[in-house]
């Protein structure tokens, strides 16, 4: 898979804490431009500041809910994934010890009762630092003993061999 670099997340307890703290500022009737040098954001950030908190009050500067569908699984609950996923594939009845994204997708049914698409399990593996794991494609019977005996001894009396 590619390894794409991904801009940190918004912290938005942080950016609530700096909308509020320019509260005091601006009704020390600093200017805006005084008042974003403090603070470390543009002036029209502090601007914008301004007009919310003169028409909603310090309500205005509160960070407001996420928009979309709230998760179907609870964070608390989705925290014990990497630990689950940690004690091996075949630890929860799997055949062999890799995980898939359908088999983290049944992990998930069976302990928590929550359905995800294979798709969205690749989110949430990549969210915790994990991937999916892609099977070798090898028998369990192959012998590499007996491989390495038919390359040595038998490859080279059938190979072809450039015309002189």
């Amino acid at each position: 898979m590619a390894n794409h670099s991904v801009r940190p997340r918004r912290d938005a307890q942080a950016m609530e804490a700096r909308r509020l703290a320019a509260l005091p500022l601006l009704e020390g009737a600093q200017s805006l431009s005084s008042v974003a040098r403090q603070l470390g954001v543009s002036r029209q950030a502090v601007f914008v500041w301004s007009r919310q908190w003169q028409r909603r009050g310090e309500a205005g500067l509160r960070r407001r809910p996420r928009p979309g569908r709230p998760p179907k699984l609870a964070r608390s609950r989705l925290a014990q994934l990497p630990r689950l996923l940690a004690q091996g594939a075949e630890a929860h009845g799997f055949s062999s010890p890799l995980w898939t994204t359908q088999r983290v997708a049944d992990l998930i049914w069976r302990r928590f009762r929550v359905r995800y698409d294979r798709d969205h399990v690749c989110r949430l593996l990549h969210h915790f630092g994990w991937s999916w794991q892609k099977p070798a494609r090898r028998a369990r019977e192959r012998d590499e003993a007996a491989i390495q005996r038919w390359v040595k001894q038998a490859w080279p009396r059938i190979k072809k061999t450039p015309k002189t």
